[in-house]
């Protein structure tokens, strides 16, 4: 949706709404993970992105803050049954009312034109996650894909009632890494046509890059730790000894 002011007029607060930061590296410790979460609050980003086993972390963390959780599944390779992908979500909401859940679409089939079976899996996942009192983003693993596979693939996302279609995983080793690049967040919106929301991962590392995909009128973003600092402008000791 487009903004009500230029993306260069808002304070960091308000673009840390736009942000999942994430924090999903399969290496980190404990204490890394403890880190970045905190980071996420202090910076107001809309969500901390993690792995569904520092669900309890995330939770006694954000509780009474500013900051969401969302929980990836399926993730990074997309390709477990529906039923395993409704498994694991139902274990992460039986356990906390997530605000959201990124799931990764069965993006081998999109490539191979099996429309029908893609639909099916993305629509069945989103009802159950609607079901369970969850908002849904899909991604589309979109290095792998074309432009027209892009757009073809955020069509088949909104109309099977997903409420955002997403980018990337930032994992794939496949392709040149372009990630959230204005022309694929360009393709997601067209194919989307308003019908859910567009968030944008993978390659989001600038400023500048930052505040054009806030001004063509992307909803989220995806953001590595290290880039959140960036793109905001403001770095998280200049935040806390502000208080």
């Amino acid at each position: 949706m487009k903004p009500d002011k230029k993306a260069c007029e808002m304070t960091w607060q308000e673009l840390g709404r736009y942000i999942d930061q994430s924090v999903l590296k399969p290496e980190f410790t404990q204490d890394d993970v403890k880190r970045y979460i905190q980071e996420g609050i202090d910076f107001n980003c809309k969500t901390v992105c993690i792995n569904p086993s520092y669900l309890d972390i995330a939770i006694e963390m954000t509780k009474g803050t500013n900051t969401g959780i969302c929980v990836v599944v399926d993730f990074p390779f997309g390709t477990s049954t529906t039923e395993s992908k409704i498994e694991q979500m139902r274990i992460v909401l039986d356990k906390c009312k997530v605000d959201e859940i990124d799931v990764v679409s069965n993006y081998g089939l999109l490539r191979s034109g099996e429309y029908e079976r893609f639909q099916k899996d993305v629509k069945e996942v989103a009802d159950a996650c609607h079901q369970m009192g969850s908002e849904l983003k899909v991604i589309l693993e979109t290095d792998s894909l074309t432009l027209e596979q892009i757009e073809k693939g955020a069509d088949l996302v909104a109309e099977a009632g997903a409420d955002f279609v997403k980018s990337s995983t930032g994992f794939f080793t496949g392709a040149p890494s372009v990630g959230a690049s204005n022309e694929v967040v360009q393709a997601m919106m067209a194919g989307a046509k308003g019908r859910c929301k567009i968030k944008g991962s993978g390659a989001i590392r600038t400023r500048e890059h930052f505040l054009e995909l806030v001004d063509m009128g992307i909803d989220r973003m995806g953001i590595g730790f290290k880039s959140t600092p960036v793109v905001l402008g403001i770095t998280v000791d200049e935040i806390r000894n502000n208080r």
